[in-house]
């Protein structure tokens, strides 16, 4: 029987086949990893924005 992937292995296995599917930049400069990085946080506070927002409209508290 194949194993359970849980929500880590799975999420690890998604970002894995995303950064397979991206071709690596001929010039990767400081410009680029910090609009990777402001890229990344915007993502995850938004993430969190929208489960924050999603479980007070679950417990009928918005």
């Amino acid at each position: 029987m194949a194993p359970k992937l849980g929500l880590p292995g799975g999420a690890a296995v998604a970002w894995w086949l995303v950064l397979c599917l991206v071709p690596p930049a001929e010039a990767y400069d400081a410009g680029d990893a910090l609009a990777l990085l402001l890229g990344a946080v915007v993502a995850v506070a938004g993430f969190c924005a929208c489960l924050g927002w999603y479980a007070r409209r679950r417990n009928a508290q918005l």
